[in-house]
């Protein structure tokens, strides 16, 4: 899944997954009955959209009688973690000065001092470690 192919997630196969995150397995049945129909997309949507993920390798699933029973493959962290090495890899184009001064402004702009504080202490510990 994530060699030198670069991959994209849709709006739709983040709420899934957020959805599978927050509530457990489900078949697409289950995933259509409350994000579908909130939504007003089709169970054929939601099937498509659990079948994309799946070949994407985000979700795994088990048959159960006569329907796939979806879990995520991933935890919200380890996604979260390849987007941003994916995105790393294809825009900085090995200026990791500014990519690192943009995570920077990110981390400055959007948390409080104890995260700043978190974002030093990791750092100190992966030092620590390699």
């Amino acid at each position: 899944m994530y060699g030198s192919k670069r991959f994209h997630l849709g709006e739709l196969e983040l709420a899934v997954l957020e959805y599978l995150w927050s509530n457990g397995d489900f078949d697409a049945k289950g995933v259509y009955n409350t994000l579908g129909k909130m939504r007003g997309i089709s169970h054929n949507t939601i099937q498509s959209t659990l079948e994309r993920l799946f070949k994407k390798k985000l979700l795994m699933r088990q048959k159960i009688s006569h329907a796939y029973i979806y879990h995520a493959a991933v935890s919200r962290d380890e996604l979260m973690g390849r987007m941003i090495k994916d995105v790393v890899k294809v825009i900085s184009k090995e200026d990791t000065d500014s990519m690192l001064a943009a995570f920077i402004d990110i981390a400055a702009h959007h948390t409080d001092d104890s995260r700043l504080d978190k974002l030093e202490q990791l750092i100190n510990e992966y030092r620590l470690k390699n």
